[in-house]
């Protein structure tokens, strides 16, 4: 116990830091958003457009070594703003913490480069791949700008009449979308979503830290077995998870292929965000994960025979 409480500011201190590092892209993501939401014209031809090269936008945010944009994106997710496919190129590209990590060592700067062309490559092969499927199999409403679902509705609560997506403005109470300055719509989204991740953060911290989390039983495994147990490490939403593989995979611990798995997986708090946006849809969310977790084992193993 004397060790938790000696542990616990340093927890505490992590969490608020890596918070703040999310809040730059966050706010700047939603003052867009609340922009093209006061102009719904604006918000379908805006993404309307960016829809064909959606994987390769949201590979080439996701390799950004931090994890600000997916949390984003999935909140544009929850909105039918983005395709399924993008939002997965997003989550795949995300290496969080990895990056810098490997950056500060010049023995380990080719291997970074390989890992950021290997992960955007792969992000955009499958988010293409997902969208081609699902659009093949008739679920284009799961994926696109659901344009019949913009209703215009009488004044609110707040005493105006805006122009709001019908099923966001169910899920949310009327004063969550609705401001006459896009800068205070973008704040409050922005504070809320920071103020959820820095609960996760604080909450994982300790379980990582009071699990004492160690992959130095990987040594003895196999390669071909590590990116099934490196990948499912991965999804821990939290940056001790892609901090541990990386440092493992540099004093030797697991092959380049299970650091890839488990750095494909590893989508930062963009899954829990998801989940608490998509509340009432958790098989859906399941099975996004699922297929997060195996597409990261699929690349693990392809580059584990090389």
């Amino acid at each position: 116990m004397q060790a938790f409480f000696q542990s616990l500011p340093m927890i505490l201190e992590e969490a608020f830091i890596d918070t703040l590092k999310a809040l730059p892209v966050l706010f700047c993501v939603y003052i867009l958003v609340s922009y093209l939401e006061h102009n719904p014209k604006k918000y379908n031809a805006f993404f309307k457009k960016a829809e064909k090269f959606g994987p390769v936008v949201g590979a080439g945010l996701g390799v950004v070594p931090q994890c600000g944009f997916s949390v984003a994106m999935a909140d544009l997710y929850n909105k039918k703003s983005i395709t399924l496919g993008t939002l997965l190129a997003v989550f795949i590209a995300t290496s969080d913490e990895a990056i810098p990590i490997m950056l500060s060592n010049q023995n380990f700067l080719l291997q970074m480069v390989m890992l950021i062309l290997i992960k955007f490559v792969y992000a955009v092969f499958c988010g293409y791949v997902v969208d081609i499927i699902l659009n093949l199999c008739h679920k284009k409403s799961q994926n696109h700008i659901a344009l019949d679902t913009m209703t215009v509705h009488g004044p609110c609560d707040c005493g105006h009449s805006h122009e709001h997506n019908s099923q966001e403005h169910e899920d949310d109470s009327c004063g969550h979308c609705c401001a006459d300055n896009i800068f205070i719509d973008a704040i409050i989204h922005t504070l809320k979503i920071a103020l959820f991740i820095v609960i996760v953060n604080i909450v994982m911290g300790i379980i990582v830290n009071a699990s004492g989390l160690n992959l130095a039983t990987l040594l003895n495994i196999n390669k071909y077995v590590q990116p099934f147990i490196t990948a499912f490490i991965g999804l821990v939403p939290n940056c001790a998870a892609s901090v541990l593989l990386v440092e493992i995979y540099m004093a030797g611990g697991i092959t380049f292929g299970a650091l890839l798995a488990g750095l494909c997986s590893g989508a930062g708090l963009g899954l829990l965000v998801l989940f608490k946006k998509n509340k009432n849809k958790l098989l859906k969310n399941l099975g996004i994960v699922g297929i997060v977790y195996l597409l990261s084992i699929i690349i693990g193993l392809i580059v584990s025979l090389f």
